[in-house]
């Protein structure tokens, strides 16, 4: 969860004081001459048609086209940002000119440049055909990528707060570069980070990071080129972390233990495809990890404290993806007004790996992570994904830190319905059921449920159990509001219901099921690319302690409506 909630409004403040035209247009006023109508894509496929000329045309945040948007201030703003450079923008394509032509290349493509932050869409169509290439035109539009300074977020009670300079995009080069202060339940804390996902011009990923702590430090280095499309045929990286911190134990919204952790966690790793076969992507991957955790006493706790049993772990793995290729767009799902790319393929991931005294470990265990999930398109309304994945290890024949998830998330669209109100806007259906089970959980890995994750009446971790389950449901309204033409507005009137199972070693007895129920204002950043969902919501438990308010206040900026 990010915790910026005010960096978009700031961002939109710097805006404010300092839908695209035609492909076919795009090429008659360029010049270029289409001598043939464009075949289908089909029978471009088959008569083997070659990619020819590849046009990007990256528009800035406002377009000074449309009367609505030229003004003084928003064109300041377009002045003031440096738009995408199309060498950033080509980098990311999965063709290049003189390539067979391939509609799957072209869709994977343009879902690669809709998952950057820095784009608000993204779109890739043919507009031309001659002597058997096709041209291509490569669509992009900018949002504000600085993050001006203060932040702010509020839920399960508690305050974040913070300031930081960030830029996602920085000189258009698709580089993060951050430099940030935070003061939050846990710790405060100063971080620098650079990240660049497309190392001199490649798919390799650095990403450098250096934090000071009020309870320790944290350096970072990683160095990762991932199967980043289902035709990506090789991948590989390292990974370097030493972190010294505290762990914090949790029940009924309040410290129950405090320890330092001092971990450090180095991986090597190298993966080989055949591509997309059929419809299925297999990968197959080795590597080596060195995972250690040395656990003392916290200078910032006086109370009894139990500590966890340092362990290090050395282990070559072995595993094995298979990812199906099944992607539809929607819109007004889980963002407001933009295109989202729903993955309904199935997927299934295995990872084991054997850690051995004689390698160094400090006891014989099999770490392990299993992984599936699958999409389902039940009607043209309707829409259910099902994930899970399970994780541990096994010493001796016994499971331990043992941890089953699960979630299913069931979208229905409602629009068009008379019986509904405010019909210039459209209405959704939500629904999500999660769980977690675990068994013989490492000390400082708490099973929680509070306001922090799902149960928004509530205490942050303010439950700890062994296991847990939530259900949560929603009625979203995406209207057709626009004001200032910064924000998309929506709303949702919500019902949370969830409870743990179990005790964890030094928590109190469970309180049984937990209720709440709430409704908030959803604000879509349509012009920022700091968090893409603002949420200011309200709402009321239905039972616990004496001490829960009979309000909670919550103001995040969240990924997702």
């Amino acid at each position: 969860m990010r915790t910026d909630s005010l960096a978009p409004f700031l961002a939109a403040l710097l805006l404010l004081t300092a839908p695209q035209t035609a492909a076919a247009a795009h090429s008659r006023q360029k010049g270029h001459k289409a001598t043939q109508s464009i075949p289908s894509d089909k029978v471009l496929e088959r008569t083997g048609a070659v990619i020819g000329r590849i046009y990007i045309r990256n528009e800035n945040i406002f377009d000074l086209k449309n009367p609505k948007d030229d003004n003084g201030l928003f064109r300041l703003a377009n002045r003031l940002h440096p738009v995408t450079r199309q060498a950033t923008i080509r980098e990311q394509l999965l063709f290049h000119t003189g390539d067979k032509f391939s509609r799957h290349l072209l869709e994977e493509s343009a879902r690669i440049l809709r998952a950057n932050p820095y784009f608000y869409d993204a779109s890739i169509q043919p507009i031309a055909y001659h002597d058997g290439k096709v041209d291509i035109l490569v669509v992009t539009r900018d949002v504000w990528t600085l993050n001006p300074g203060f932040n702010f977020s509020r839920s399960g009670g508690k305050s974040e707060t913070g300031f930081q300079v960030e830029d996602i995009n920085t000189l258009g080069t698709g580089t993060d570069v951050k430099v940030a202060h935070s003061n939050s339940v846990d710790r405060s804390s100063s971080n620098i980070e650079v990240m660049n996902p497309h190392t001199l011009g490649t798919w390799f990923t650095t990403d450098i990071a250096y934090g000071t702590l009020s309870d320790g430090r944290t350096r970072q280095f990683i160095f990762n080129r991932p199967f980043y499309a289902l035709e990506t045929r090789h991948a590989g990286g390292i990974t370097l972390n030493d972190s010294t911190e505290d762990n914090l134990l949790w029940d009924r919204g309040q410290q129950i233990d405090r320890f330092s952790n001092h971990s450090r966690f180095y991986q090597i790793y190298s993966g080989f495809s055949h591509g997309l076969e059929n419809g299925w992507t297999r990968r197959y991957s080795a590597g080596l990890t060195y995972d250690q955790h040395v656990f003392s006493r916290s200078n910032f706790w006086s109370g009894p404290s139990v500590l966890p049993r340092d362990r290090k772990w050395v282990y070559p793995w072995l595993r094995y993806d298979l990812v199906q290729d099944e992607f539809v767009k929607l819109k007004n799902h889980n963002q407001i007004g933009r295109t989202e790319d729903f993955d309904l393929g199935a997927y299934f991931t295995a990872q084991a790996g054997w850690a051995d005294t004689g390698f160094g470990s400090s006891r014989n265990a099999l770490n392990f992570m299993l992984a599936s999930g699958d999409g389902y398109a039940l009607s043209e309304r309707d829409t259910l994904l099902l994930s899970s994945v399970f994780t541990g290890r096994m010493e001796r024949g016994t499971l331990h830190n043992g941890v089953l998830d699960g979630a299913l998330r069931f979208y229905a669209e409602q629009s068009g319905y008379k019986h509904f109100p405010f019909r210039d806007g459209d209405w959704l259906f939500f629904a999500t059921l999660s769980g977690s089970a675990g068994k013989r959980l490492d000390l400082e890995n708490q099973i929680l449920l509070g306001g922090d994750n799902g149960l928004r009446g509530y205490p942050l971790r303010y439950q700890d159990g062994t296991s847990r389950a939530l259900v949560s449901v929603e009625e979203r309204y995406f209207s057709d509001w626009y004001p200032f033409r910064l924000f998309r507005v929506g709303a949702a009137a919500f019902f949370d219901m969830g409870r743990t199972w179990g005790r964890g070693p030094l928590a109190a007895p469970s309180l049984g099921l937990l209720e709440d129920a709430g409704f908030g204002l959803r604000l879509g950043n349509a012009r920022t690319g700091l968090g893409n969902v603002i949420h200011i919501d309200l709402a009321f438990p239905f039972a616990g302690g004496t001490n829960i308010k009979h309000v909670q206040f919550l103001v995040q900026t969240e990924q997702e409506f």
